[in-house]
């Protein structure tokens, strides 16, 4: 039996029962697998995932306060952008195919895969789980990532001139620091989500959201609606309001008063 095939055959012995209490989490984990054997998500990338969820448990798997806020901030940053760009991995891909693609078309937005383990196999996987879901164009796959982010060595340096190489606002789903921080320096507000607040694109980014994407994706379409009836006064109070420091502090306070709350209920 191949690896492959040995992947699915425990996918499906492992299927999980209504009322099992962590039931959402291990079918995320089922569809990261299953993404895994399209070529959408490498190995490295169910890693990130596990990173994710520790850090998710310390929040208690709810979209907080802390996250609701930088929500907010995001949706006005996006709908006033001149050139807002969604950056799409395999982890996103796989998680919230279809709710990243209402994202971008309620923005509007672009896609644009970029990847840090490259190569067009997965590039173009990962476009044909996007148009799949409802997406009309994807940037960044093949020749249209033709483009260099200066200072930048990663396979992630390359990008669509008319995606992310022009974007004045960009959209980062579990990404790495390095290209969050080359952004930054190119002069563009970058949002990021990420449940680590300790991590360099929490820390690098204009905006991070701390929460899981598969919450915060279609809490982000939501806020874009409601954000859109607002007069343009209000969405600058919005802006001028908003630090981001103070969000990431919010969310470590809030992750240690519960582990010793927690501690305490033992």
């Amino acid at each position: 039996m191949d690896k492959t095939q040995d992947r699915k055959s425990r996918s499906v012995r492992g299927i999980v029962p209504e009322n099992h209490p962590r039931r959402e989490s291990i079918l995320i984990r089922e569809r990261l697998v299953e993404a895994l054997d399209k070529d959408v998500v490498v190995p490295q990338g169910l890693i990130a995932q596990g990173r994710g969820e520790c850090f998710d448990y310390l929040i208690g798997e709810r979209t907080r306060d802390f996250a609701e806020r930088a929500i907010l901030e995001a949706a006005v940053l996006l709908v006033e952008a001149k050139n807002p760009v969604i950056s799409v991995n395999g982890n996103v891909a796989a998680l919230v195919p279809r709710e990243i693609v209402e994202l971008a078309d309620t923005i509007p937005a672009k896609l644009e895969v970029n990847l840090f383990y490259r190569d067009e196999t997965r590039e173009r996987a990962i476009e044909k789980v996007l148009r799949d879901a409802g997406a009309k164009e994807v940037l960044g796959v093949g020749e249209d990532a033709s483009e260099t982010i200066p200072e930048l060595f990663s396979e992630r340096r390359r990008v669509s001139r008319r995606g992310i190489f022009s974007a004045d606002v960009v959209l980062l789903g579990l990404e790495d620091g390095d290209r969050t921080e080359a952004l930054v320096r190119m002069g563009k507000k970058v949002i990021a989500i990420d449940l680590n607040p300790l991590s360099r694109t929490s820390l690098t980014a204009n905006v991070t959201i701390v929460d899981n994407v598969t919450r915060a994706i279609p809490a982000l379409r939501n806020k874009i609606l409601e954000v859109k009836g607002l007069r343009e006064d209000e969405r600058k109070k919005i802006l001028t309001s908003y630090n981001n420091r103070e969000i990431l502090k919010s969310a470590m306070r809030f992750m240690a008063d519960r582990l010793s709350q927690l501690s305490l209920d033992l």
